[in-house]
């Protein structure tokens, strides 16, 4: 089939949730022989949208990328303060439309290029609702459809134009059952093509934990976050619940890797390695006593599941629902919802060993059952033998 991806940023270097699971999907697929073309932006910094990247097609992976450029950056503190504003007041559907502009990508010229396009392609795919390109792509083509919102109980959803974005599709697709669950419980979504996606993950056959811990000095036991550090995904209260059990329990180090976006504390038992390289990335998991994703925004969470892969247990935030299904249906970790159990939970991952492997055993037959890349391919298989056969 020749298929269409239409995403917000897209790249090697975009390593957004969303972002990077639409990379991983397409990539799959291309490898199976569909053909896949994503249409997305010269953006690569999702708070600015800055141009960086160079418009025009590119190849990357087998999936071919059609790029255009972003017509106005955005400020992130006057569309904060907009959002602030539209959330808390009452307000019309044209003030609806302009916090989509903000909200950006502003690209009119991708959603001119997949309406000329349309003819060539038999089905359109969106990833994540929230974006200018999500809400005006669906409208503008009429060929079949699905939506993969990875969306959270945030206020956005509360937005009349969001009932909308979930009209358009033919199918609505999920991360999780609490995403799926949760959506149903806002939207008519009733009479739509729904299943629970998920997304494979790879199991290292062996991960270099030695080397991992000698080339980084590392030698005591530490607790290992990943992804994006900003406020947003939790992370300035994670280490100031950190540094609270540090001044009570010496000894145990905090490890953060990946994109900074915020300011850490000097601290003698918090490091900051950067963004590592996968090999590196699974040894530093495999190595850790737990890995902690304080979050409270997740449609899923790859750096849960690489945890898991690894067997490390994983110890999360409990108000974000797909986080603690993870625990709770894998039986694969702990969750907390302030700092006094914060730090109960590392106690236990401390000084209980067995516990700790058997956790993450667990978890490691959860991945497998679950998040296998055969089983995630063979679900998106069966979406478009569905839309193609009911919608022709």
């Amino acid at each position: 089939m020749n298929i269409a991806f239409v995403i917000q940023r897209y790249g090697k270097e975009v390593m957004g949730g969303a972002e990077l699971y639409c990379r991983l999907i397409a990539q799959k697929l291309a490898q199976t022989g569909h053909e896949i073309t994503v249409y997305t932006t010269t953006a690569k910094d999702y708070i600015t949208w800055k141009n960086e990247y160079s418009p025009g097609e590119t190849f990357l992976d087998k999936v071919r990328i059609k790029r255009y450029p972003v017509e106005i950056e955005r400020n992130i503190q006057s569309f904060n303060q907009y959002s602030e504003w539209i959330f808390s007041h009452d307000h019309t559907h044209e003030e609806e439309i302009e916090w989509l502009k903000q909200q950006g990508p502003y690209c009119p010229s991708l959603i001119q290029a997949l309406q000329e396009e349309e003819p060539n392609y038999d089905f359109f795919f969106f990833f994540t609702y929230l974006y200018y390109p999500t809400y005006w792509g669906l409208r503008s083509v009429h060929k079949n459809k699905a939506l993969l919102p990875a969306a959270h109980d945030e206020p956005p959803l509360s937005l009349s134009v969001m009932k909308e974005v979930f009209s358009y599709p033919q199918a609505v697709v999920f991360n999780t059952p609490a995403e799926k669950d949760m959506l149903n419980s806002r939207f008519n979504l009733e009479n739509k093509y729904q299943d629970i996606m998920g997304l494979g993950v790879e199991i290292p056959e062996r991960t270099e934990k030695a080397r991992f811990r000698e080339k980084y000095r590392i030698f005591s036991p530490y607790l290992l976050y990943a992804g994006r550090i900003e406020k947003g995904k939790g992370c300035e209260e994670l280490v100031r619940y950190f540094i609270e059990f540090n001044r009570e329990c010496p000894g145990m180090i905090l490890v953060l890797i990946g994109t900074l976006l915020m300011e850490l504390p000097s601290h003698p038992y918090i490091q900051y390695l950067g963004f590592l390289p996968p090999e590196e990335k699974n040894a530093a998991l495999a190595s850790a006593v737990v890995t902690v994703h304080p979050s409270p925004y997740e449609s899923l969470c790859m750096a849960a599941l690489e945890s898991l892969a690894v067997r490390t247990p994983i110890l999360v935030q409990e108000k974000t629902l797909p986080l603690k299904n993870h625990c709770l249906q894998g039986n694969s970790g702990l969750w907390y919802s302030h700092y006094e159990e914060f730090r109960a939970a590392l106690h236990i991952f401390l000084q209980n060993s067995r516990l700790r492997k058997k956790l993450g055993d667990n978890g490691l037959d959860y991945v497998r059952k679950h998040y296998a890349w055969p089983q995630v391919i063979e679900r998106y298989s069966r979406l478009f033998r569905h839309l193609t056969s009911s919608y022709k």
